[in-house]
């Protein structure tokens, strides 16, 4: 069994060279085919190393531009010397000059002596769009492309507007299939062979040398007519980003390709001198018939790709900012809590919330609970402790809130992500927001059914008057939005769990208590809140005929009984 390599090269020549004189020292065939745009100057150490070495040579040199047929014309030139020059070649390997080894030379040739009709490339269908990354698919065939995408990108992207817009398509040669996958191969001799020896290429270069990117598609395409057996997949590890970019390897990557099912590595960074001094002067680890756990290689870069493309949790670059319009929901960073409903039933308890725990939690570990206030109320926020800016910068300035508000919550929660955070909301808050959360699958809402009839009877304050009012109607310059939004909505992605109306009313401390321990584990409500009966409620409910009006009533019934008793206890205590 005797592979050869083809080896394309048109930057970091001293590391091309380096690999080549590898091989070479492996006993391997090599061409090694240099960029025509190099300058002589640069090109002048390559021919040098040739010279100095038994099994390389030079191919024909082409000008090989990204993303033209240039690379398909070098790499047929390097073909044909090779399999010239070799006829004991049995298998060719398409490599580059920022490749490295990542298995003995040994354990390959062993490879294909086991799999001697076997071609290994990616060949999948460019119809179906699933190999590319980003941009063109099949389109890549069926449009024409006679600019340089890097050097007249207006004009590139002019033509292929231009085709759209006017339906133009090209056909594909008869019996061409398109197909698509990776640039790097290794192909038997006698498929390699039949290729550059098909009667119809002049046909198919033509083609291919208006198409884009076809070092993806040209050998993709023909192999599939000629190979006995192919396995679709490349024996070179490249690993593409979300924009369809290769990943490049660095000295820390070493472990992991280590565990990779392949033989070679491709991006290597030109300074990655460790991953250099170890694959082609210690010479790369022998593996033997051990089994490669390469899912534990394709891992990091499903989480890299998960990173890149959606952001950790709360956290957001520039190049994710998400358009409301088209982006799913960003995740916030981790579970929180929302009290809905209990600022009505008792203004501003968050505050003695927050100083309890304060307090009890100054100079101990653990996670910090963080008792916020109506952060969306409106015209102001209200932060733990009244801060006027909280940690990161972030000012407790509506203007601002207002702009973005889940992006101002996912701010502070990033912030807060090492305790347990909880904030108020209310009807009167901002509508965004409230949407927002209940989407959130991290957020914990503890609601008080029907809490809309506690903000109306403390926004009428017992004016009858004034409640017919807002009964009938808002009227410019009174509050927000006090009912309850009736458009329908998706279902809740968010925690729910609801106290009764008329239960929170008969004893507020027990539902203010209930909050606490559900939030932030902690034993029942301790100190005293602002918990001041609303001013009647059930009149309030029956104006606007609920249905839970006579509970309700019963509900103040017993509150005012319990209150009762709490005074004679006082009295007879004094």
């Amino acid at each position: 069994m005797s592979v050869g390599f083809i080896l394309l090269a048109h930057t970091n020549l001293h590391r091309a060279v380096a690999l080549m004189q590898w091989l070479d020292g492996q006993g391997a065939p090599v061409a090694i085919h240099v960029d025509r745009r190099v300058p002589r100057a640069a090109f002048a150490p390559v021919e040098r190393a040739v010279s100095e070495t038994a099994h390389a040579t030079i191919a024909p040199r082409r000008r090989s531009e990204w993303g033209g047929f240039g690379l398909v014309r070098a790499t047929q030139g390097a073909a044909e010397r090779l399999l010239a020059q070799r006829p004991d070649l049995t298998h060719v390997c398409l490599i580059s000059g920022a490749c490295l080894p990542i298995r003995p030379l040994s354990e390959l040739r062993a490879f294909l002596t086991a799999h001697p009709e076997t071609d290994f490339i990616e060949s999948e269908d460019a119809r179906t769009g699933h190999w590319v990354k980003a941009g063109l698919s099949v389109e890549r065939l069926t449009l024409r492309f006679p600019f340089s995408w890097r050097r007249h990108r207006m004009l590139f992207d002019a033509a292929v507007g231009l085709q759209r817009r006017l339906g133009l398509s090209r056909s594909l040669p008869h019996g061409l299939t398109p197909r698509i996958g990776s640039q790097w191969w290794c192909l038997t001799r006698a498929t390699l062979e039949a290729v550059l020896r098909d009667p119809r290429r002049p046909r198919f270069d033509r083609f291919f040398a208006l198409s884009w990117i076809p070092d993806e598609t040209y050998f993709q395409s023909l192999a599939r007519d000629h190979s006995r057996h192919l396995d679709s997949r490349s024996l070179t590890l490249s690993k593409f980003d979300h924009q369809g970019k290769p990943h490049s390897f660095y000295d820390d990557h070493l472990g992991l390709l280590s565990q990779a099912d392949h033989f070679f590595a491709r991006k290597i960074w030109s300074g990655a001198g460790g991953l250099y001094r170890q694959m082609l002067e210690t010479g790369p680890p022998a593996r033997g018939h051990a089994r490669c756990r390469s899912h534990i290689a394709e891992r990091p870069f499903a989480e890299v790709h998960r990173q890149r493309s959606t952001g950790r949790p709360g956290l957001l670059g520039p190049g994710r900012f998400p358009c409301h319009w088209h982006s799913a929901q960003h995740q916030t960073p981790g579970p929180y809590w929302v009290f809905e409903g209990f600022d009505a039933l008792a203004p501003g308890w968050h505050r003695s919330v927050h100083a309890r725990f304060d307090a009890a939690q100054r100079g101990q570990g653990g996670p910090k609970v963080i008792s916020h206030g109506r952060l969306f109320a409106p015209h102001r926020v209200e932060l733990a402790g009244d801060r006027r800016v909280w940690t990161g910068n972030i000012p407790a300035n509506p203007q601002l809130r207002d702009r973005d508000p889940d992006q101002y919550l996912i701010a502070l929660l990033r912030q807060a992500r090492m305790g347990v955070s909880g904030f108020q909301i209310d009807v009167e808050d901002d509508v965004r927001l409230r949407r927002f959360v209940l989407q959130d699958p991290n957020a914990r809402i503890l609601r008080i059914a029907d809490h809309w009839l506690l903000r109306l009877s403390r926004t009428a304050r017992g004016d009858m008057h004034r409640l017919a009012q807002l009964a009938q109607g808002l009227a410019p310059g009174d509050p927000a939005e006090l009912a309850p939004a009736r458009a329908p909505a998706p279902a809740p992605k968010a925690q729910i769990v609801e106290i009764a109306l008329a239960d929170a009313v008969a004893d507020p401390i027990a539902a203010l208590s209930q909050a606490t321990a559900q939030g932030w584990g902690g034993a029942a409500f301790l100190g005293q809140v602002a918990a001041a009966a609303p001013y009647a409620i059930s009149q309030v409910a029956l104006a606007m005929g609920h249905r839970d009006a006579a509970r309700l009533r019963e509900a103040e019934r017993a509150r005012a009984v319990r209150s009762a008793g709490a005074v004679r206890a006082m009295t007879i205590s004094a």
